[in-house]
């Protein structure tokens, strides 16, 4: 019995860790990244499979946590798709390092390792592993210039960017 405890502890535990050579950003202001994001590019997962114009809205909880809003369409069903969470700090609030859940206690890392510091126009999100990566905008597109230099950074980094899913956010879903 102990050592399925201690399992399960280390289990969740590698849940909020992060990836081999990534760091969070520094200086992070929250009440700066708050509010809603454009998912531009993501590796796949079960989750956000077959949805287009995914959201991700970012407000201050009660507790001080942050709630997540995630929103996609489902060209499928023909129907909006929305997920709650919420998410701390894991360590220092000025820190890009936080841990979110969408399933009741089990958490995952969210790293904001890469971030327009000027503007708040862009960010990259690492998950607890290389497997999970996404690229969030201000708007449902950015300049292919700066989307391809943020690209070849995930590349020179380890991320599988060969297999990132371009987030459709064309016209209005019927």
């Amino acid at each position: 019995m102990k050592y399925l405890l201690l399992s399960i502890c280390f289990l969740l535990a590698s849940c909020t860790g992060m990836p081999e050579n990534i760091k969070p950003v520094e200086q992070f202001e929250l009440p700066r990244y708050l509010g809603t994001w454009y998912e531009i590019a993501r590796l796949d997962h079960s989750f956000e499979r077959g949805l287009s114009h995914i959201t991700a809205n970012y407000t201050v909880r009660d507790d001080g946590g942050v709630k997540v809003i995630n929103r996609g369409y489902s060209q499928e069903d023909k129907a909006w798709k929305e997920a709650e969470g919420k998410a701390y700090f894991v360590d220092k609030s000025d820190t890009g390092y936080l841990k979110v859940s969408f399933f009741g206690p089990f958490y995952g890392s969210y790293v904001v390792f890469e971030l327009d510091k000027e503007n708040y126009n862009y960010a990259l999100i690492s998950g607890p592993d290389k497997e999970y990566f996404w690229i969030l905008a201000r708007q449902p597109q950015l300049e292919p210039e700066l989307l391809q230099r943020l690209i070849t950074q995930a590349k020179s980094l380890g991320f599988a960017t060969d297999k990132l899913i371009m987030v459709d956010h064309s016209g209005t879903p019927q």
